[in-house]
């Protein structure tokens, strides 16, 4: 049975001990602005009836902003002429 987003998300939270202003400050690295109930809904179960699933965009926005969080932004290249 192949892993939802919202359980990949739960896992990666776990892994790294994120807190839920943790998560928001990742999420707005990338312009992308997110509340700590809509972060609530996600991590709760399925069968609740406040429960939010987690879409592609989402993870995907979480993920890239991940990146800049743990290894810093990119450096701007310079131009060569």
């Amino acid at each position: 049975m192949p892993l939802s987003n919202n359980d990949i998300f739960k896992k990666l939270r776990v892994a790294l001990k994120l807190r839920d202003e943790d998560i928001v400050h990742i999420c707005s690295l990338v312009d992308f602005k997110v509340t700590r109930s809509e972060i609530g809904a996600i991590f709760r179960s399925e069968d609740h009836p406040k429960y939010m699933e987690c879409g592609d965009q989402f993870l995907r926005k979480f993920l890239n902003g991940l990146v800049i969080y743990k290894r810093g932004p990119m450096p701007k290249k310079e131009d060569k002429k």
